[in-house]
């Protein structure tokens, strides 16, 4: 798989004539909803602050951080987006063996191939609808002494998610580092299925999280990683820059983390339409939908009468941009994954979707 981020709007514009505000970017996962508001508006009130340096402790940054994950600040992290703490915790533990949970972010594989690890993939499969048999990855990670277990959480593209009890039993099974990428945990019910509180517990996990795809700010990459373990801080830590986050994205950070409103909003605007997506896309009699946690849907072309590529090709002639999946190891040419919009454009993709395949 290569490493993209959805599609290139600009590329797709320029190629067919399109503006790119009327392109329906389905392949991005990005909350459709925009940035809080009292983010924005804490950034335009302190825009004055652009001509002092940024405080280098980032003292509010993690007090904010720390309420809202529930972990102690002096084990927290900051960095230019959630990828930064991929590639240096990995070439950090340089670990000789390792386990990705897949399919999974080309970035993992990449960066474990940088310190020549042995990359083993535990492939989640269509036939058991994406799901683990916890058993059966136990053993695996047992039997195999790997020096890291690299999980996403919830999935991406599957839209599988461990639940919290389920990796700290993992946790305890191993002495083996797991990094577990939060990336779209805030989709789901983080009670149940992020593993934050465990932080402070258990030495061996190390979790990373973005700001881009719930918050909507993608432009500001703030990213942050979560250890207790003190070695691994600090040797990270080291390796930063002394003012590592811009003073605007420091500002935003504090205000969102905190807007319990918002957050909310967002929270029930993705269940609601993640459902009426996963609902209307499972009447369609050629697809078969899988369950996802995410703000994203994995879909199969069940009835194999055209491939993702070619539903690809008909779809963005109307300005819909949607996922081939098939780069992503593990799934074929009939798999594509779509993310949730306003929705106004969730039901014009249904009624593309079924025009297409009734016909």
């Amino acid at each position: 798989m290569s490493v993209k981020h959805g599609a290139n709007l600009f590329e797709i514009a320029r190629e067919y004539n399109f503006k790119k505000e009327e392109i329906l970017d389905f392949s991005s996962n990005i909350n459709p909803l925009g940035a809080s508001l009292k983010a924005k508006e804490a950034l335009i009130k302190n825009i004055d602050m652009i001509s002092i340096y940024p405080d280098p402790d980032y003292i509010n940054l993690k007090n904010s951080i720390s309420s809202y994950c529930s972990v102690k600040s002096e084990n927290i992290l900051l960095g230019s987006g959630a990828t930064q703490f991929i590639s240096s915790f990995i070439k950090l533990i340089s670990p000789k063996k390792s386990l990705i949970v897949s399919p999974a972010y080309s970035e993992y594989e990449r960066e474990l191939k940088k310190v020549h690890s042995n990359i083993d993939k535990y492939f989640l499969r269509s036939e058991d609808d994406f799901k683990v048999d916890l058993d059966h990855f136990l053993q695996t990670i047992k039997q195999n002494n790997y020096e890291l277990v690299v999980i996403c959480n919830p999935n991406n593209p599957t839209g599988h998610a461990f639940t919290k009890d389920e990796l700290e039993v993992i946790l305890n099974w191993t002495n083996s580092f797991v990094m577990v990428d939060e990336t779209y945990i805030e989709f789901t019910d983080t009670n149940i299925y992020s593993c934050s509180s465990l932080v402070d517990i258990y030495p061996n996990l190390f979790l990373i999280r973005g700001t881009s795809k719930f918050f909507s700010t993608p432009g500001i990459r703030l990213g942050y990683a979560l250890t207790s373990n003190e070695t691994i801080y600090n040797d990270l830590k080291q390796n930063l820059d002394l003012w590592n986050i811009n003073i605007f994205a420091s500002i935003i950070g504090e205000a969102m983390l905190s807007d319990t409103e918002y957050i909310c909003k967002v929270k029930e605007f993705m269940k609601t339409e993640r459902e009426y997506l996963m609902s209307n896309l499972s009447k369609i009699n050629s697809l078969k939908i899988y369950d996802s946690k995410g703000n994203f849907i994995l879909c199969q072309i069940s009835s194999k009468v055209i491939t993702a590529r070619d539903l690809y090709n008909i779809l963005v002639k109307d300005k819909i941009v949607i996922r081939d999946a098939s780069s992503f190891e593990g799934l074929d040419e009939y798999f594509f994954r779509v993310c949730i919009l306003n929705h106004k454009d969730n039901e014009l993709l249904i009624k593309k979707l079924r025009g297409i395949f009734s016909s």
